[in-house]
């Protein structure tokens, strides 16, 4: 099995096939140029790399000799975004769309599960989304014929493997993997008329958007980040601003998992500067909301968490929501503003929303049940109520591992540390075994 590379510092280290006593090497001949001496060692690029020290400027300053990069890019970037390897987004263009698609599947194996993108072109990729209008759509003139026929089906069986039951997409990932090569193969290499290229484009648009959930869910977080980056590309061609807006939601929802949360605000206020659905935007505002309560902004997270609740109540009477945000629900609602007001210290009405909206979740969505159970532990831990916080971290760990969801798993097995703690309450032991298992 692949190793995940888990820090930029590692990438960047491997992208030149240096182990990490080459790059102690490199570093410590860079320091005898400089006429300096340096102690470090393979130990300390472990220390660095594992997040268990951070390297002081000196031993940047090594660094970026050893890498090749200008002090300048160290200084005004900061540690670790000036490292070589990130990727930058590409431009919204003519025909974008079929190369960010190509890289993002020639990409699918990439197991790092840092992003993709840096905080500013992440941003800059919203902004110019926000602002720039697509070009118009031309026929492809070139390659086999493409036909609505085919297009009709291509879109049947798209449909059956995005709206499959959460239990078996663990199963049909690979399909889903095969069906977006041929639809990019299609864009790329056919002939079609302008309606059949925006069909293809906005196929290929929810394609991306699935894989890269599937990707995110296993922690690939820089693969996920490219097929949502070559989403994003396809719906923009496509015309389709709900479509893009949710992609670039999540986007920023893998920066708030990461740890990022000001990205994630930066990214969907500009998402936000353009019209859409209210079920969309109250996506948005809800994900906005989680990203102001990390920050610790009360009023702003109250704000957005008022938006949310105020344009979802306008849905119904707006036509057919776009189907990425289709399971946009009342529960989903109070569990997030249950989540915020955990994040905000709030522990007791968090406990009320969280409970209340996953009382009410429908049977079908089990990943998120999960999630929502996880975060019931996550409070009833804080409060102390140990006994229940192992019932619901264990109920949602067994279902998380059920279906296939490590994502879910990942959140309980970051709670096992807290749990120790009280082995002797009812339930943690059981728990604690089922983490191991």
């Amino acid at each position: 099995m692949d190793l995940v590379i888990r820090h930029p510092l590692t990438y960047a280290r491997r992208m030149r096939d240096w182990s990490q006593a080459d790059l102690a090497a490199r570093m410590r001949a860079a320091a005898r140029l400089r006429g300096l001496r340096s102690g470090v060692d393979r130990q300390r690029v472990w220390k660095w790399e594992t997040r268990r020290a951070l390297p002081d400027a000196d031993s940047q300053a090594l660094l970026a000799d050893a890498f090749g990069i200008d002090l300048t890019l160290v200084h005004a970037l900061g540690w670790p975004d000036w490292l070589p390897g990130g990727d930058e987004t590409r431009p919204l263009a003519a025909r974008s769309a079929p190369t960010a698609l190509r890289e993002a599947i020639a990409a699918r194996m990439d197991r790092r599960n840092f992003v993709a993108y840096t905080a500013a072109s992440l941003t800059g990729f919203a902004l110019e989304w926000a602002t720039t209008s697509p070009a118009a759509f031309a026929a492809a003139r070139q390659g086999r014929p493409v036909d609505s026929d085919l297009v009709s089906s291509m879109e049947a069986i798209s449909r059956s493997l995005t709206t499959a039951p959460t239990a078996q997409r663990q199963y049909t990932a690979p399909l889903l993997d095969d069906q977006l090569s041929i639809v990019t193969g299609l864009i790329g290499e056919g002939r079609y008329t302008e309606q059949v290229g925006e069909r293809l484009h906005l196929l290929a648009a929810s394609l991306a958007q699935t894989v890269g959930w599937h990707r995110f869910d296993h922690g690939q977080h820089a693969a996920a980040a490219r097929f949502w980056h070559a989403a994003v590309h396809s719906a923009h061609t496509a015309g389709d601003r709900d479509l893009g807006a949710g992609v670039l939601s999540d986007l920023a929802y893998q920066a708030l998992w990461l740890h990022d949360p000001s990205t994630a605000a930066s990214v969907l206020d500009r998402a936000l500067r353009r019209p859409l659905h209210p079920a969309a935007r109250s996506v948005l505002y809800l994900r906005k909301a989680r990203a102001h309560a990390a920050l610790g902004e009360e009023r702003a997270c109250t704000r957005a968490l008022e938006a949310a609740e105020h344009v979802f109540e306008r849905a119904a009477d707006a036509g057919t929501a776009p189907s990425w945000c289709t399971w946009m629900s009342h529960s989903d609602l109070a569990v997030d503003a249950g989540r915020c007001l955990l994040d905000l210290g709030h522990t007791r009405q968090a406990h009320a929303l969280i409970q209340e909206g996953t009382g009410v979740l429908p049977l079908a969505r089990e990943k998120t049940r999960a999630v929502f159970l996880a975060y019931e532990a996550e409070n009833y831990l804080r409060g102390g109520e140990i006994d229940q916080a192992a019932h619901a971290a264990h109920t949602a760990f067994t279902m998380a591992d059920s279906i296939g969801a490590p994502r879910c798993t990942a959140l309980i097995r970051g709670l096992a540390p807290g749990f120790r703690k009280h082995r002797e309450a009812p339930g943690v032991e059981r728990l604690l075994d089922a983490i191991r298992a």
